[in-house]
């Protein structure tokens, strides 16, 4: 074949494997044939549409076989498939359909107000319905009906870019981490060398696709290596362990809030768990009250740290070093270095903090279009720059202990400050505004804006968040708001982070 992306991907399985289950979702279930019937008759269908090498085409929606054969068809036509978060507000869609330049917008039902305005404001050429022609969409399988299944090799080498995946900028505009179809592949193998997946796996996906984690780390490589994809279009505990039971579901990936749902529902002490093989846990160190629940029912987590930038997995911890290991992420995957650096550039020594930087072939070229911010990101020798301080014990395990930047994680999701303090202080009655990750029981840390008014000026807590709601996704927006006289600030004027999170963050776990 001349198509050596992941784009060949079906076609290659179907080869091998034709009638084995591939992918499914709800009561539906599609074999290998089918998934590569269904991508190429897509493929077929995008061409139609002018679709080339190189052209971007988006996907909105929550889990569904859709997304998949989207992403493969677009790989066919040597396209650039961008995944689109589902949680983001219409603006903020509109600015990474406009960043990326897509031509065509795949969307799910849930999603179709947002995506006809943000389709509208970023000049999207055509717009795609999985629910059938609408509103000017034209409909996923009228499209699937009319398209070919005479075979495709468009000719797409290793390096070429398979997907934009945007991650939040802290200059409050995200940022698109090319991935090609190289970083992909190697990423997959990272996975199946460190997790052992293998060809009777059985993965449950209910974490969503759009994210790195969920795509990378547990969807493409078992359909790599041809077992199973159970997708669930959104997260409900009482329904995964149903499906663990019924499915025998063998792998699952998470992060530390799912799995302490699961475990709190009335069914989880007599479940039969029997099936699962793999527990992998990223976005955040598994709580040594997580792991011990789990241990207490025979189940042992494998946890990671990782960056969209990476494809994303980075450093991984393996099942037998959970306990003895807790709080690390780990040591490299297999084909990936890593280094310790202090602030003269030197490598720190085990104890010693500093930058924790990543190199390999699964690392992405550059942001889209951004050349400055690549640069910045990429060291001349080819490291990529973390943002994240970390030290190593004697054994080389690394342990995650602060961040470059001041981005917080609330339920797996990363969230940058500078986003939400730009909008903030468009609110007339705000003079200054810092945001602070605080900790929370439910999502580990969650968002409070500290206020600074205008002379004579009045808000509340309600005006505040309200100014924010549809404009900024959900888990964007601040939990609570404190108001202050001033903002800590150095000489200089620099704003003093670390004594506002002292000032403001010690009574967050008494809030509501």
């Amino acid at each position: 074949m001349r198509n050596q992306g992941i784009g060949s991907w079906p076609a290659r399985r179907a080869r091998k494997t034709p009638d084995r289950i591939a992918v499914v979702h709800e009561s539906r279930e599609f074999t290998y044939r089918q998934l590569h019937e269904r991508a190429l008759r897509l493929a077929h269908a995008l061409r139609g549409l002018g679709v080339r090498h190189g052209d971007r085409v988006a996907y909105l929606g929550p889990n569904h076989p859709a997304f998949l054969e989207t992403l493969f068809a677009t790989g066919a036509l040597g396209a650039v498939f961008v995944p689109l978060n589902t949680r983001l507000a219409a603006p903020e869609l509109a600015y990474n359909l406009t960043d990326s330049g897509a031509g065509v917008l795949v969307h799910a039902p849930e999603q179709a107000d947002a995506a006809i305005g943000a389709a509208a404001e970023a000049g999207v050429r055509h717009r795609i319905a999985l629910a059938g022609a609408a509103a000017g969409a034209l409909g996923y399988e009228d499209l699937l009906g009319r398209g070919g299944t005479e075979p495709l090799d468009e000719s797409v080498a290793p390096d070429d870019p398979c997907m934009i995946m945007y991650t939040s900028g802290t200059t409050g505009h995200p940022k698109g981490a090319v991935l090609s179809h190289a970083n992909i592949v190697w990423n997959s193998v990272n996975v199946l060398v460190d997790l052992d997946l293998a060809a009777d796996e059985v993965t449950l996906v209910t974490a969503p696709l759009f994210h790195t984690a969920a795509l990378n780390m547990t969807c493409l490589p078992t359909l790599l290596k041809g077992g199973r994809v159970i997708l669930l279009g959104a997260f409900d505990p009482d329904r995964v362990l149903q499906l663990i039971e019924t499915r025998r579901v063998t792998c699952m990936f998470g992060v530390p809030t799912m799995y302490d749902a699961l475990a709190a529902r009335p069914h989880w002490p007599q479940a039969d768990l029997s099936s699962l093989r793999t527990l992998n846990c990223g976005g955040a160190p598994v709580p040594e009250r997580t792991i011990a629940g789990y241990l207490a029912r025979g189940l042992a987590f494998s946890q990671g740290y990782g960056m969209t930038e990476a494809s994303p997995g980075t450093l991984y911890l393996d099942k037998e070093h959970t306990a003895a290991k807790a709080g690390s992420a780990g040591v490299p995957h297999f084909f990936t270095d890593t280094r310790v650096v202090l602030p003269d550039g030197g490598d720190a020594a085990p104890g010693e903090r500093g930058e924790i930087l990543v190199s390999g072939p699964h690392v992405m070229s550059g942001y889209w279009n951004r050349p400055a911010e690549t640069a910045a990101a990429i060291t001349d020798d080819g490291w990529l720059r973390t943002g994240d301080i970390a030290r190593t014990d004697d054994d080389g395990f690394a342990y995650i202990v602060d961040r470059v930047k001041d981005m917080y994680v609330s339920g797996g999701e990363n969230v940058y400050p500078a986003e939400i303090e730009n909008l903030v202080l468009d609110h007339p009655a705000v003079e200054e505004c810092a945001v602070i990750g605080v900790p929370d029981r439910q999502w580990g840390e969650v968002g409070r804006a500290v206020v600074v008014l205008k002379p004579e000026a009045r808000a509340d807590e309600a005006d505040i968040l309200g100014h924010l709601r549809g404009r900024l996704a959900k888990y964007k927006i601040p939990k609570s708001v404190v108001f202050a006289d001033a903002l800590p600030r150095t000489a200089s004027g620099k704003l003093v982070k670390p004594a506002l999170r002292s000032a403001y963050a010690a009574d967050s776990a008494d809030r509501p």
